[in-house]
């Protein structure tokens, strides 16, 4: 069984019992998250499509901790003018382990 949520503008194809990197949530680690827009549920004998979101459909999940990405390097250079600009920055995220999905029928 999996589903397809919309986490602000991103949408993620999630299992249950699988770990995945959000965009960073409000909430510490051990706090339940549940997810209301739902795009679609496949479940092993039916598809649950919804017209944006399925109705009566929900995931919810556990938060296991938050964290920083990578960072990344920002240069800007101007040639002959001595202009240069360097910047860095480390992405927040947050991890959640997917425990419980469901659709009322």
């Amino acid at each position: 069984m999996y589903a397809i949520v919309q986490q602000g503008t991103k949408q993620f194809e999630v299992e249950q019992g699988k770990t995945y990197q959000f965009d960073r949530m409000l909430g510490k680690a051990g706090d339940e998250i549940s997810f209301k827009e739902v795009l679609l549920v496949v479940d092993t004998k039916k598809c649950h499509i919804g017209t944006p979101y399925v109705s009566g459909a929900e995931v919810s999940g556990k938060i296991v901790r938050e964290a920083k990405g990578k960072k990344v390097i920002s240069f800007k250079f101007k040639r002959r003018k001595g202009s240069k600009v360097k910047k860095g920055h480390r992405q927040k995220y947050t991890l959640v382990e997917i425990t419980n999905m469901k659709v009322e029928k």
